[in-house]
């Protein structure tokens, strides 16, 4: 087991390594790098997730980077061990399938919202994911559907600027969908909100 504090990178691709992370606690953002320096994130892992660089298990981070973007507790796996655990018990293989499957929709879903989406849908439908998604990511406060990404990181997964996002962020707020606290966005009206994903 590994304890991290918030922010720190345990996956570079000029620092490659064999292994496989199991998020325990916390949670941890999958992201790229244009040539420009523009960040992408990918997915954000919470609880259960699992990611790394490991052929066995379809893992590939190529040039991808992973973060800790709260206090983390990750388990370390080498390919030996994740060897010997699906052996042991195939319902493992399954579980990890299923967990690869849905990364990929999620991140197909956001790459169509981003072509087809103005910047405030894109917005609306990537709050909605996290919601949705929050339960298992462990992004949501025990106080209610808090989502605990601040502006920045929220931009990343819209695509769009912090700057963008924040006053896109006290428009739904100003519309009674969202409330606004320091380090995270409480979802007050979800079905709204996905209205707003959905039609605009």
């Amino acid at each position: 087991m590994r304890t991290v504090p918030a922010g720190t990178l345990l996956w570079s691709p000029h620092d490659p390594h064999t292994v496989l992370f199991i998020v325990k606690a916390g949670s941890v953002g999958l992201y790229r790098l244009s040539p420009e320096g523009r960040r992408l994130t990918l997915a954000v892992l919470g609880p259960g997730a699992l990611f790394g660089e490991m052929e066995l298990v379809g893992q590939r981070m190529g040039d991808g980077f992973a973060e800790a973007l709260e206090p983390s507790v990750l388990c370390l796996m080498s390919e030996h061990d994740v060897r010997s655990m699906l052996l042991a018990d195939s319902r493992i293989a399954a579980r990890i399938i299923c967990g690869l499957g849905r990364r990929v929709a999620e991140v197909e879903q956001r790459l169509a919202d981003t072509v087809l989406k103005p910047a405030p849908q894109r917005l609306a439908a990537v709050l909605c994911q996290l919601v949705e998604a929050a339960p298992r990511a462990g992004l949501l406060a025990y106080r209610g559907p808090e989502i605990r990404l601040t502006h920045e990181q929220i931009a990343d997964l819209v695509g769009t600027t912090r700057a963008t996002t924040t006053k896109l962020l006290g428009d739904l707020r100003e519309a009674g969908l969202v409330g606004l606290r320091r380090g995270g966005v409480v979802v007050l009206d979800r079905d709204r909100l996905r209205a707003v994903a959905d039609h605009g």
